[in-house]
Parts: structure tokens; sequence; C-alpha cells
């Protein structure tokens, strides 16, 4: 047996994580397990929507989260790694300067990657072991700068399309809540149409909902549920989400744009079930690194 140690940074509009797994390879089969998972609240997105760039203060703190990430990759062993930036970082002005400042004091390499990059790494994951083969489902990724709507059927993606609308971009009113019935809802109920659909959920928000919900790995939430989720959530305050709910800081204030997202297209589509698998863009990441490796 083979055993390597592959990790992937997700610099992210709201946050950034750090995904380290171990690789069991053998001659029958390869297992990814997920050694460490690390993130830490650095919201790019907040500067980067509001002002176009990131400030010196934020670049600091990525330095010094790039910096204890190189630190955990070294005691971890890791052989190896990709740093890739997503919505905020392709839209800020001084990405340039940031990406060398970051080299400089961590000696991480970041690389930026498009939306439709995004979408393909996601893909990559083990995300086709939840597929059943004539069903559609309609992938749901929503961001803090951006979510990526993607139909599959039979393991293809037939449709795919990145949505400049993110928790942290409507939580600093630089999109409204109009776009979502205006944009995305045609398009939503232009590629379902006639179709049952079942939704595959990704993202922070979406997995914290399905912790909290109580079910099993493997089961999945109804549109009933998600709407709930959202109704109750929204009517309270920051302030009542985190004493209520024990809800950290960073995740009060963003869970309920992302519910409204997230209920939004299950109506748009009339689908009932919304699949959590625990997978994500650096999850897709640090299987195509193994993928590209092997060959």
């Amino acid at each position: 047996m083979n055993i390597h140690t592959y990790a992937a940074i997700d610099i992210g509009s709201n946050a950034i994580r750090l995904l380290i797994n171990t690789i069991y390879e053998n001659p029958q089969s390869v297992t990814f397990n997920k050694t460490s998972l690390v993130r830490v609240p650095i919201r790019l997105g907040q500067d980067v929507f509001t002002v176009g760039k990131i400030s010196k203060k934020t670049i600091n703190r990525l330095a010094d989260a790039m910096t204890a990430y190189k630190l955990l990759m070294k005691i971890y062993n890791v052989d190896r790694y990709r740093a890739f930036a997503t919505s905020a970082m392709r839209e800020a002005e001084n990405s340039s300067e940031v990406i060398k400042k970051v080299k400089e004091k961590s000696g991480v390499k970041i690389e930026i990657i498009s939306g439709k990059e995004e979408a393909k790494v996601i893909f990559s994951s083990e995300l086709r072991n939840y597929l059943e083969s004539d069903n559609y489902y309609l992938y749901v990724d929503v961001g803090g700068g951006s979510t990526e709507i993607s139909l599959l059927n039979k393991g293809s993606v037939l449709y795919s399309q990145s949505f400049p609308i993110g928790t942290v971009r409507l939580l600093d009113g630089k999109v409204e809540e109009s776009y979502i019935p205006k944009v995305i809802k045609p398009w939503v109920e232009k590629i379902t149409q006639n179709k049952h659909i079942e939704l595959i959920g990704s993202g922070g928000n979406i997995n914290y909902i399905f912790k909290e919900s109580g079910k099993k790995e493997g089961k999945f939430l109804s549109y009933h549920y998600i709407h709930q989720q959202y109704e109750l959530l929204k009517n309270l305050t920051y302030e009542e989400r985190i004493e209520k709910f024990n809800m950290k800081p960073d995740r009060a204030d963003v869970v309920v744009p992302a519910l409204l997202i997230y209920n939004s297209i299950m109506r748009y589509a009339h689908a009932t079930r919304i699949h959590i698998p625990k997978i994500g863009v650096a999850d897709g990441m640090i299987n195509l690194m193994f993928k590209r490796n092997r060959k």
C-alpha cells in the first residue's frame, strides 16, 4: 500500500479552509481520509465587494493564516498542496499585490481560479458517488461572493453557471435580493422544466444546517425543513442566533442569506429534497491533484 498526504487551501470570500487528506492507495482501491480541516473567517469579500480591493490589515491576516497553514502542513508531512482563491480574489484590484505579499511572508503560492474551473474542481471530487444514474440533480454551491449552479444527470454536467451573488455580497448590500428572482429564477426554471429535480447542496452554511438537524450522514433534508429554518432564523436578530443556537459570530450573519438562496432555488426547481454530502471545492482539488499525479 502507498500512503500519500495531500492538502488544499480554499481561499473563499467568507472563510479560508485548509483540508489535509491522507490517501491510501492499493491496486484495488484508493481511499481519501480527512485528516484535518481548519477554517478561519477572514472575509476577503467584505473588503473587495465594498471598496474593490483587499486592505493592508486583511492582507496581513491572510499572510498570517497562510504561515500557520504552512506550519501545519509541515507537521503533517504533506507531500503536495495547492492554494487557490475564488470570487473575492478574482475581483480584487490588488490581487497580484496580495499574492506577492503572501508568498513573501508565508512561502505559500496562491493561484486564482475562474468560476468554471471552480465547478470542474468540485466535480473532480467523489460527487459522482452520490448520483443515481437516471435522476436529475441540481448542484448548488453558495459561497461568500458567488453561487455555482449545475444540472447533473447520469454523471454528466448538462448546464453550469456561476452567479455573482453570495452571502457576504448580500450582507454588504452589493447585490439586491431581487437578483434572485430576476436572474436566477428564469435560468433555473428553464433548465429544470419537465424534470424531477433533487438538490445537492455544498458550502459551510448548508453543512451547518444539516449538522444541526441531527440527521445521519447520507440522509436528505426536505424543502419544508429548509424553508422552516429560513423563516425561523431570519426573524431572529444576529445576537439571538448566537445566544439561542450557540452559533459562531461569523456564521450567525451569513446563514440567513445562504438559506434564502437555497430556499429560493429549491422552490424554482420544484425540488422537495436536498442532499448535503460533505464535499466541497477543497475535496475536489485534492482528488484532482492525486489523479494528475498518478498520470
